[in-house]
C-alpha cells in the first residue's frame, strides 16, 4: 500500500490510520510504503526517490501481491499513477482508491487534454477502483467507462460508549484546512449572526491552511474573543476538541467524505454540513445533520442556532448520527469490504492462531 505518510496531514493519513489501528495490516501481509510526508522541499523529495526506489525493487523481485495506492489530485495522482503503471508493467493487480473532493475539478477544469487522457487510462487499467461513495462512483464510470469500481467509504473507529458530560454549551467546531474552499470565510460570517443571537457561543477553529488570513477575519469581524484558532490538531488532542463541542461545522464546496466529519457522527455529535461529494449518502437533512448549501453564511448561522438553541433536537440527531457510522462506515463494514477485495486478487491472509 503506498500513500501519504500515515502521521501525516489529511484524509488519507486519517484513513491510512484507522486501517493500522483496527487490525487491516494484522489480517493481511501489508507493506506501508511511504511516498509523501511533511517537510523541506528537500525532505519530500527523498520520500518520493526512496519510494519510488523500495516500490520498484519490491515489483521487479516479485514481491507485491497487489499495489494499493491511496490517490488525490494534482501531484498525488502524479506520483502514484507512476507506480501504478510499474505494477501493471509487472503484472501486478491494482487497487486506485481515490479520496479528496478536489478529484472532479482537478481532472475536468485543470488538467491538459493530455493529463485527462493518462487520468482515464489510469482509471481504466487499474483492476479496481475506490471510491468514497456512489456518487463518486457514478463520476468516475462516467469519464472512465469500463473501469471496475467500486464504493468504499472511509472507515471510523466507533467508541464504545459517548458522553455528553464534556461538552461546553454553545461550542460549535470546525476540523479541516482552514480556506474557502472547505467554507471557514462562510462559517466566520455566518457565526457572527450567531454570536449576535448568543453572545456566549464560542468557535473553535482545527486546521492547517491560511491561518493568517483567517485571525485577520476574525478581528475584522469582531469575533477575537469567540473565535480560537487552534492550528492543526490531531489523534487525542483532535478526538479532546471533538468532546468539547456541542456541534461539528464543515461548509465546504466540495468533499469526497470527510474523516473529521465521520469522527464526529460517531462520537454523537449534531452536524452542519454542505450536501456536495459523499455527504449526502452519509447524513440526510433533518436526520442525521442539518445540510446547508455551500455559499450561504445566513442558512449556515440559522442552522448553527438552530441546534444550539434545542437540546432535544440536537442530541436525537446526534444519536443518529452515531446510528448512520455504525451500520455504515464503522471500521467492521469498511475492513471487511476491503478485505474482500483483497482476497479476490490473491492476497494471502496471515495465519491466525
Amino acid at each position: 500500500m503506498v500513500g501519504t505518510a500515515p502521521e501525516g496531514k489529511g484524509g488519507i493519513a486519517s484513513v491510512v490510520s484507522v486501517y493500522i489501528e483496527n487490525g487491516l495490516f494484522e489480517s493481511f501481509p501489508i507493506r506501508y510504503i511511504a511516498t509523501h510526508r511533511e517537510g523541506s522541499i528537500f525532505q519530500k523529495i527523498a520520500c518520493s526517490v526512496v519510494a519510488f526506489l523500495k516500490i520498484f525493487f519490491l515489483l521487479v523481485t516479485g514481491q507485491v501481491a497487489v499495489l494499493h495506492a491511496q490517490v488525490a489530485s494534482h501531484g498525488s495522482f502524479k506520483r502514484k499513477s507512476i507506480y501504478l503503471a510499474l505494477a501493471r508493467a509487472a503484472g501486478v493487480p491494482t487497487v486506485f482508491h481515490l479520496h479528496g473532493g478536489g478529484f472532479r475539478k482537478f481532472t475536468d477544469e485543470l488538467a491538459s487534454p493530455r493529463l485527462r487522457r493518462w487520468i482515464v487510462h489510469t482509471l481504466k487499467r487499474s483492476t479496481y477502483v475506490f471510491g468514497l461513495s456512489q456518487a463518486w462512483v457514478e463520476y468516475l464510470r462516467g469519464i472512465a467507462p469500463g473501469a471496475k469500481v467500486l464504493a468504499v467509504a472511509n472507515p471510523v473507529h466507533l467508541p464504545n460508549q459517548t458522553s455528553r458530560e464534556s461538552e461546553q454549551a454553545g461550542r460549535v467546531l470546525f476540523l479541516g484546512r482552514a480556506d474557502q474552499h472547505k467554507g471557514v470565510f462562510d462559517l466566520l460570517e455566518a457565526f457572527r449572526q450567531v454570536v449576535d443571537q448568543l453572545p456566549t457561543a464560542s468557535l473553535a477553529i482545527g486546521g492547517d491552511g491560511d491561518l493568517t488570513a483567517v485571525r485577520e477575519r476574525v478581528q475584522a469581524l469582531g469575533l477575537g474573543e469567540r473565535v480560537e484558532v487552534l492550528g492543526w490538531v490531531a489523534g487525542e488532542a483532535k478526538l479532546a476538541q471533538v468532546a468539547r463541542a456541542q456541534v461539528f461545522v464543515l461548509p465546504s464546496y466540495d468533499e469526497g467524505l470527510p474523516m473529521a466529519m465521520l469522527e464526529s457522527m460517531a462520537r454523537a455529535k449534531a452536524i452542519v454540513v454542505t450536501p456536495v461529494g459523499g455527504i449526502p449518502e452519509a447524513v440526510q437533512h433533518e436526520q442525521q445533520g442539518l445540510l446547508v448549501l455551500p455559499g450561504q453564511p445566513d442558512e449556515l448561522a440559522v442552522a448553527l442556532l438552530r441546534l444550539l438553541k434545542d437540546d432535544e433536537f440536537r442530541h436525537r440527531l446526534g444519536d443518529r448520527a452515531r446510528q448512520r457510522v455504525q451500520e455504515r462506515f464503522s471500521t467492521d463494514v469498511v475492513l471487511r469490504q476491503v478485505g474482500e477485495v483483497y482476497r479476490e486478487l490473491g492476497v494471502p491472509e496471515r495465519n491466525r492462531r
